[in-house]
Order: C-alpha cells, then structure tokens, then sequence
C-alpha cells in the first residue's frame, strides 16, 4: 500500500465529509447558490496566495535540485489556478487587486497558517503531507464532478469542475502524490506514521471547513 492511500484509509471517515461535502455535491449538480460559489472563490484565492507560499516554502526545505524543481512546477501550477479564480471573478467586477485586498476569514487563516506551521516547525515530508489533501483531494473531486458536465452545456460552474479536471491539474496532483509515496522509507514512516496521520486528518478536516465556511456565508 503507498503512503497516501495509508494515509487516506486511516481516515476514511473525515476524507468523505471533505470530498463528499454538500458544498462540492452541489457545486457538482449546478445548484450551488452563487453566492456562496462567490465567497469560496475570494476565499480560495487568498487561500492560494499562502498555498504558494507553502510550496516556495517546500523549495527552501528541498535538499536536491530535483526536489527544488518539483517544488517551483507545483509553484507554477498553483499561480496557474489563480487564473481561473482571477478570470471568473473579474466577470463579476471583482479585479485582482479587490481579490488581494479582501480579508481572510476565520476557515482560511486556519487552515493556510496549520500548513504553513506544518512547514515551519516539520520536515518536508511533514509539509507535502499537510499539502496533499488540496492537491490530491481536489483532483479526486475533479475526476469525480466531471461525468455531469456530460449533456450540461450551461452548467454554471463548469470552469470550475474543468479545471480541476483538467490534464494540467490531475498531472499536478499525480506527481504531488508520485513524490509523496516515494517518501515512504519503511523504518521511518513505522515511527513516524501516526504523526503524519495527524497532520494528514487535521488538513482534511479544514478543507472540509472551508467549504462549509462558504456555504454559512450563503446561509447566514
């Protein structure tokens, strides 16, 4: 078994809510109110902004000059995804500058700044563990979304499930995933497994947050 997929079935249960949130099966089935979609994006984007940081940070941690070229392409591949975020709000008259000047809400600084101290206080190991949960878990929900876009011509968030579906992002995650299994040196990973189960639970457990901090915003 690869340490993800050790990872991933040791909590079942919390990678469920996450993948499986209202939030997502909503978006999925193009009934999400597009104000809580509006409020996830701003959100996402400044959550990006320090998800880049992470990963700059991952090169600085890198001991190789593979390693530190893996870290710059999933660099590239996060300021790519802002893009998207960048491109759907602007249609709304939010500009790049308004997305960079709105506050981080309570979800967004939990989780961003949890990864980041992952970063800071761990190894690098303890930094793509606390990662991949984002990377890998939004290209299961990609993969999984796509099949209803099928027949959907103006499904309102088809950018959205497109891009994450995409052969740019699934090959990110695919090699976010690739590199994180490599990781699994047998004597390590039997002293060090719980540990990195606990980062690995505590992450999902605030992506799952996120989404439901998007929905609130909608509800309250």
């Amino acid at each position: 078994m690869t340490l993800f997929d050790a990872l991933k079935n040791d909590v079942t249960a919390e990678w469920r809510r996450y993948t499986l949130h209202p939030f997502v099966e909503q978006l999925g089935d193009g009934t999400l109110p597009l104000e809580a979609f509006r409020d996830y994006l701003v959100q996402d984007y400044l959550f990006l902004v320090q998800f880049a940081r992470a990963n700059a940070l991952a090169a600085y941690k890198s001991r190789t000059l593979a390693d530190i070229q893996r870290s710059a392409d999933a660099l590239g591949a996060v300021l790519d995804e802002t893009a998207l975020h960048v491109r759907l709000t602007e249609s709304w008259g939010i500009d790049r500058e308004s997305l960079e000047a709105a506050p981080e809400k309570q979800a967004t600084v939990a989780y961003t700044r949890y990864v980041l101290d992952c970063g800071n206080s761990g190894g690098p190991l303890d930094l793509e563990v606390a990662l991949a949960p984002c990377t890998i878990g939004y290209a299961e929900i990609g993969t999984r979304l796509a099949p209803r876009l099928h027949g959907a011509r103006d499904h309102p968030y088809r950018d959205w499930i497109g891009e994450y579906a995409g052969a740019d992002f699934q090959g990110a995650a695919r090699a976010a995933r690739e590199h994180l299994d490599a990781q699994a040196d047998g004597p390590l990973l039997a002293r060090r497994f719980q540990e990195l189960v606990d980062i690995f639970r505590t992450a999902t457990r605030l992506e799952t947050a996120f989404w439901q901090q998007a929905l609130d915003s909608h509800e309250s």
